[in-house]
């Protein structure tokens, strides 16, 4: 083909709107494809990359031979949170809540939590701290690390009672200033008068059943002992 006819050529080609070919990569001399590098040009990981990790966490968190599905395990985390956050619950620290109660051993690690959450390392600090605050769980530190591990005790619903219990203690006892402030006598202090009497009512029942609650597991666990 003469000079003449490649220059036709190639200016035919670019006319009609024809893709050369791609780039060679400069150092390789491969043309590197979408999504092949650890990050994006934006600096995002790709979403492939945090399922290793996450499977890595679930062999972790399975016990040996269990046929636990990630994928379940997940789904009843996300439903359950939606139950505590139509309660009032707060969602992340529903979730965390939820994910240590999924944990065999009660615990996990600020990044475990990440991981099996899929939420940043902010969102995981602040959800610890509000159910630390709130006394549902605990931070243990590991020996030699400045790693932590976040755990909940096996009585948590019973602790979960028990605030309750306090806070029902302490509207009553606000509730009682509000009688003396609206006249026992009025309408509106004795219908609040009232609600202290309920108040007063549900702590004293749940004191006793609490304690019955406790003698139950105490016998259970003697007889679990003894017939080992």
């Amino acid at each position: 083909m003469s000079a003449r006819q490649t220059k036709t050529s190639a200016h035919s080609a670019a006319a009609s709107g024809e893709a050369g070919p791609p780039r060679a990569a400069a150092t390789s001399g491969e043309v590197s494809s979408p999504g092949t590098a650890a990050n994006g040009s934006n600096g995002i990981p790709q979403a492939s990359e945090s399922r290793p990790a996450a499977a890595r966490l679930d062999r972790q968190s399975a016990p040996s031979g269990s046929s636990r599905d990630p994928a379940q395990v997940r789904g009843f985390i996300e439903r359950f949170t939606a139950q505590l956050t139509q309660a009032g619950f707060p969602r992340t620290p529903a979730r965390i809540f939820v994910a240590l109660l999924t944990s065999d051993s009660s615990r996990l690690t600020a990044a475990e939590l990440g991981e099996l959450l899929q939420a940043s390392p902010a969102s995981i600090s602040g959800g610890v701290r509000y159910l630390i605050q709130v006394g549902l769980i605990a931070a243990e530190g590991e020996p030699g690390s400045r790693r932590q591990h976040y755990w909940m005790s096996e009585g948590v619903w019973q602790d979960i009672v028990r605030l309750r219990d306090r806070q029902f203690t302490r509207w009553a006892a606000e509730l009682q200033e509000g009688v003396r402030i609206l006249g026992a006598d009025s309408p509106a202090g004795t219908r609040m008068a009232s609600t202290v009497r309920y108040f007063e009512f549900i702590s004293s029942e749940m004191a006793g059943l609490l304690a019955r609650w406790d003698s139950r597991t105490r016998a259970a666990d003697s007889g679990a002992a003894d017939s080992g």
